[in-house]
């Protein structure tokens, strides 16, 4: 028996899963969530800053791998041979020269530019709009691979409003690392910033490298940008690596910590979104939607389907990304499940907190289930948190078209739900336009699995079936899947997806008959977002 861990960091809470690498069967699984996170430290939403302590990842990841490996059997964990991971990107903090995040040296403790910042950060728009200045006048463009515009949400925006906001932490802070680098590297004994392995998917996707201009964009560029940026210089990398690389094995101290055998291969983490594709299957022609708080839409394309092309307004084009040996392309939308987790709060703002609040959606999305579909509907915009695709604009705002005095609560949240399902249909349409074939969609993600509701919405919008996957942790499978690989059970990533994919659980199919009305909802949707 040959078994496996996958490590799924989310924006709540650490998942382990421990699988056979033969058939993907689970045997241990659990959840622990960031104790601080949860307390609301750090973070402050009404200035769109997420920030999280790097003792929230490692507290939770012992406590989730140590209840995940209780109820094995001796001969599972015997069987253990490789651990992977997968993480939210950008998630990102300032290290030392030892490549520590400054928050866990003496006197940061409690500093949150010394913290990782989540990916949903959104406090560096002036700075994310200097980027995009700076490429679209300069010789080489690049944004090119990245839609042609460059999101608050990534590396370089966070790095510089945090070295902007917190001087006093620019005389320590020798690198910056993200959080799928720096868990691997901790636990093989090795974070000197100089020679960690970096994840080719954050790196392409959120950091500008490609391989075009010879890795991560020149220094007099990012001079020009703020000369801030150039305490970095000799301090990052060109070099990036794709997800099925072993960057070491697990160290006497981390394998103690976390009850597993010392020696355990470990490969490199990634981006959740591409992790959970790969353990959805994705292929060319198969897009992958990670349904959550936000979405992330992922597909890939052969090198001679994309060629030098640029695939215009998503969130990046790269190639090994996702799949190695392919172009991995990302699209996604900034709030999904949060745009119905906002409207659950503003109903349920006078509500005493337990099951009166907590059942809200599930009362609203039953009397929505009622409603009739007509082209007068009300027709919301889903940018609530920004619009991250397509055409990425971190500043747009949402809206909702068509209210009247007779306008009900349950006919609001249909609404709501009808937007998000506009947003994926206008990501589909861009690929289409740019010639990315979307043959096939794969769902899934904590909405595909609970919302029956959402997911018949999203199809009959789409005008095309949606399959949902019977496992309720893809990101985590996929990490899994990656581990194969590295601990060389399977010889590569496309054996691992074959031999250990989830089956379907359900398909939603489309009626025709609402698509033709949503077709018209869809050109309004268009209209309120043109204004």
């Amino acid at each position: 028996m040959k078994t496996v861990i996958g490590l799924d960091f989310g924006s709540d809470s650490v998942r382990c899963l421990i699988v056979d690498a033969a058939d993907g069967r689970t045997y241990g699984t659990a959840v622990a969530e960031y104790p601080r996170w949860k307390a609301g430290l750090y973070s402050d939403a009404s200035a769109c800053q997420y920030r999280q302590h790097p003792l929230d990842y490692l507290e939770s990841m012992e406590k989730c791998v140590r209840e995940a490996m209780e109820g094995v059997s001796g001969e599972v964990r015997d069987g253990l041979a490789g651990m992977s991971f997968d993480m939210t990107a950008s998630t990102l903090a300032f290290t030392d020269r030892s490549g520590m995040p400054l928050a866990l040296t003496p006197g940061h403790e409690e500093d949150p530019d010394a913290m990782f910042a989540l990916w949903k950060d959104h406090t560096g728009f002036e700075e994310a709009d200097r980027i995009n200045e700076v490429a679209h006048g300069w010789r080489e463009d690049y944004t090119r691979f990245t839609g042609g515009s460059y999101s608050c949400e990534w590396s370089w925006a966070k790095i510089l409003k945090m070295l902007r906001h917190a001087p006093h932490l620019r005389a320590e802070a020798f690198s910056w690392v993200d959080n799928c680098d720096w868990i691997p590297a901790l636990l093989t004994g090795n974070t000197d910033p100089l020679r960690i392995a970096r994840c080719r998917c954050v790196a392409g996707h959120k950091a500008l490298w490609h391989a075009a201009w010879g890795g991560l964009p020149p220094w007099d560029f990012w001079k020009e940008v703020d000369p801030l940026l150039l305490q970095f210089q000799g301090h990052l990398y060109q070099e990036t690596h794709t997800a099925d690389t072993k960057v070491g094995s697990l160290t006497k101290e981390w394998a103690e910590k976390l009850g597993l055998p010392e020696g355990l291969a470990v490969g490199l983490g990634s981006v959740d979104g591409h992790v959970g594709a790969v353990g959805a299957g994705v292929r060319p022609g198969v897009l992958v939607k990670v349904i959550g708080t936000s979405t992330c839409d992922m597909t890939v394309a052969s090198y001679e389907a994309v060629g030098d092309r640029a695939v215009r307004g998503i969130c990046g084009q790269v190639d090994g990304s996702i799949l190695p040996g392919y172009i991995g392309i990302e699209a996604g939308q900034s709030a999904f499940g949060d745009v119905y987790a906002w409207y659950q709060r503003l109903l349920g703002w006078a509500v005493e907190e337990g099951p009166a609040r907590d059942g809200i959606l599930s009362r609203l999305t039953a009397e929505a289930e009622k409603l009739p579909l007509t082209p007068d509907d009300p027709v919301a915009l889903d940018w609530f948190n920004g619009r991250r695709s397509p055409d990425e604009d971190s500043r747009a705002q949402a809206a909702i078209a068509g209210l009247t005095l007779g306008t009900s609560a349950p006919q609001l949240y249909k609404a709501l739900v009808e937007g998000t399902a506009f947003g994926s249909r206008a990501i589909n349409e861009r690929l289409s336009a740019e010639h990315v074939p979307v043959e096939r969609i794969v769902a899934v993600g904590g909405i595909s699995k609970k919302s029956p509701f959402v997911m018949q919405t999203l199809s009959d919008v789409m005008g095309m079936p949606i399959e949902v996957l019977e496992g309720d942790q893809a990101c985590a499978l996929g990490a899994a899947m990656f581990a194969s690989v590295v601990a060389g059970i399977h010889p590569d990533v496309f054996a691992a997806q074959k031999a250990m994919a989830s089956p379907v659980a359900h398909r939603y199919e489309p009626s025709a008959a609402r698509h033709r009305i949503y077709d018209v909802l869809y050109s309004r949707y268009k209209e309120l977002g043109n204004r």
